[in-house]
């Protein structure tokens, strides 16, 4: 309650301020009002105030504390829950999930696959050759508890993972020798990177590190610089001389193969010359029939026939032939003819 004794009437309080006169300013009677409005108000309560912000506070804080404690849990990760430091559960399924305030504390690991990619490593093979092989893993985490319990993390996990992997190189490519590594379609062992695949599994489960190893590929082999020029000069050696094998196992076929076509030749030669002969003798057989059949006609234009043929055996173009002038060879010759 204001203490003013004027107010319960404006006009006299205006009397009091400003005398009798008639005639009032009015900028004075504004500010009279302003000065009694401010009289009227009431006094703030502190107390009531203080408790609306402090409950205000509370309740704020706790919105921040429940937003502060909801996780999300993705379709490619794990959302790992630990409560003073051991893991207490782990979530996959994707959604929105709430921790103990102050108590527990969150951690992600990768659900999806990885590649991991490995340092490089010398290893001796069966034929004694120091090679050098770079490689990469695909891994997955199957298993975050066991993972965190002895791994503790994904780093640590990947360099076991690293130390099994090379264990198992090096007993497998130690069984083989070089051509067969550098070629592994030919190897009598089969795909040496489906094995160390396999046995590389059987460790980590052996271990219950939560990992799974799902390829192990060789990237690359190369030999070491030292011994890469004597490794070449070796090959070129070697291959010189199955060249030559090769050369000379060749001649041979063609020797062979010359050989047995001469043979051949010989053999298809001798018998057509053979039937040749057959069928000329045949011929000629049926000719002399056919010759005397012919001339057992006529026995005179048999004979003078004869004596034709003769003369084209024994006269040419420097024959000289002496016979008396009677015989009948030379009256023939000579044209008489009777």
């Amino acid at each position: 309650m204001s203490n003013n004794k004027y107010d319960g009437d404006l006009e006299k309080f205006i009397k009091a301020l400003f005398g009798n006169k008639k005639k009032k300013n009015v900028v004075d009677i504004e500010a009279a009002k302003v000065i009694k409005e401010k009289n009227n108000k009431q006094p703030i309560n502190g107390r009531q105030f203080a408790k609306s912000a402090i409950l205000f506070t509370a309740i704020f804080a706790v919105f921040i504390i429940l937003i502060a404690n909801i996780y999300v849990v993705k379709e490619n990760e794990y959302r790992v829950v630990r409560q003073f430091g051991e893991v207490v559960k782990y979530e996959e399924d994707p959604g929105l999930n709430f921790k103990i305030p102050f108590i527990q504390s969150v951690t992600t690991l990768p659900k999806n696959l990885m590649t991991y990619d490995m340092t490089e490593e010398e290893i001796n093979t069966l034929d004694k050759k120091r090679i050098i092989i770079d490689n990469y893993a695909v891994w997955r985490v199957t298993d975050p508890k066991a993972l965190i319990s002895n791994s503790g993390t994904l780093i640590n996990a990947e360099s076991r993972m690293e130390e099994f992997i090379y264990s198992v190189l090096r007993n497998e490519l130690g069984q083989l020798n070089y051509d067969e590594i550098i070629n592994d379609e030919n190897s009598s062992r089969g795909s040496i990177n489906e094995q160390v695949t396999k046995k590389v599994n059987e460790l980590l489960v052996s271990g219950n590190f939560g990992i799974e190893v799902v390829d192990v590929r060789i990237r690359r082999t190369d030999l070491p610089e030292e011994n890469e020029q004597s490794v070449y000069t070796r090959m070129i050696s070697e291959r010189e001389s199955i060249a030559q094998k090769y050369l000379s196992e060749g001649d041979a076929d063609k020797n062979r193969i010359e050989a047995q076509t001469d043979r051949q030749v010989k053999e298809l030669l001798a018998a057509a010359e053979k039937e040749a002969a057959l069928i000329r003798a045949e011929g000629e057989s049926q000719a002399a029939q056919i010759y005397n059949k012919a001339f057992s006609v006529d026995p005179e234009f048999y004979s003078l026939y004869r004596t034709l043929e003769s003369y084209k055996q024994t006269i040419g173009e420097d024959t000289m032939i002496i016979l008396p002038s009677d015989s009948p060879y030379a009256k023939l010759l000579s044209g008489y003819l009777e």
